[in-house]
């Protein structure tokens, strides 16, 4: 028992010194434009499904949204998320294209209205690990965060009408302000 557990344990150090190795030389892919190693989209596919269900918040929401709510959302949307996931009348761009690995869903297309609000609050809150898709924790306060993921449950058949005009014609949104430095962005705990 003694040898069965001593060459275990070898085993273990030698699979994680060529891990390490390989990590260290390079060999393991870091481009955005190359294809994922074998199993890593079942990985983070697995990885994320299981923290949603365990994360993210759900019904009853703490805000029920209004129509001026909604159109708030869609006028954040525009100025943080429509430059990968498009707009009524857009085609990928450039950046949605380059993002290899997880190319960004165009919500035109593939909404997430099948999706509960409390799952897009997640997604948007703390972003997707292996993807393109970042955290707005740190940017947006809860309520923002809450508004986008009601305009996006919404997106694109069951607008109302101001957050519909935004949604076809988003020229009409300023670009957003700039960011205050991180000390000043009030964030509640939670």
């Amino acid at each position: 028992m003694r040898g069965f557990i001593g060459g275990f344990v070898a085993a273990l150090v030698i699979v994680g010194l060529i891990v390490f190795v390989a990590i260290e030389t390079g060999s393991v892919p870091a481009r955005a434009d190359g294809p994922a190693l074998f199993g890593e989209r079942w990985a983070a596919r697995t990885s994320l499904k299981a923290t949603i269900d365990r994360e993210a918040p759900k019904a009853p929401y703490p805000f029920t949204p209004t129509d001026a709510d909604i159109a708030h959302g869609a006028e954040l949307y525009v100025q943080n998320c429509a430059v990968c996931h498009g707009t009524a009348n857009t085609t990928p761009n450039a950046i949605a294209r380059g993002l290899g690995v997880s190319t960004p869903p165009q919500f035109n297309k593939h909404d997430v209205s099948d999706d509960p609000e409390g799952v897009t609050y997640w997604k948007i809150d703390h972003g997707v690990r292996f993807t393109g898709m970042p955290a707005y924790s740190k940017s947006l306060n809860e309520k923002s965060l809450w508004q986008l993921a009601f305009f996006l449950k919404r997106v694109p058949d069951t607008l109302p009408a101001q957050a519909k005009s935004i949604w076809e014609n988003p020229n009409q949104v300023a670009p957003p302000t700039p960011m205050p430095a991180v000390s000043e962005r009030p964030r509640p705990p939670k």
